[in-house]
């Protein structure tokens, strides 16, 4: 499936989202680790894929993807 750039903002967000939970006292820290590796490879693998799909650096699609997200707030 091929990935918008909006959707690796998303996935990123879901991401950082996952990663924050793991602050939480009340969650469950083993189940809430592997949340967020699961959102971080969905993440990296729609960010290889586009990457391909448009011709571009893979670090540099990730970057802008991270940067996205970091300047919105999210």
């Amino acid at each position: 499936m091929a990935h918008t750039f909006e959707d690796l903002v998303k996935l990123e967000q879901a991401a950082e989202a996952a990663r924050a939970l793991l602050d939480s006292p009340d969650v469950d820290h083993d189940a809430q680790w592997q949340a967020w590796r699961k959102a971080a490879a969905d993440f990296q693998t729609a960010v290889t894929g586009h990457a391909k799909d448009e011709g571009k650096p893979r670090v540099e699609v990730e970057m802008a993807a991270k940067k996205a997200v970091r300047h919105t707030g999210a």
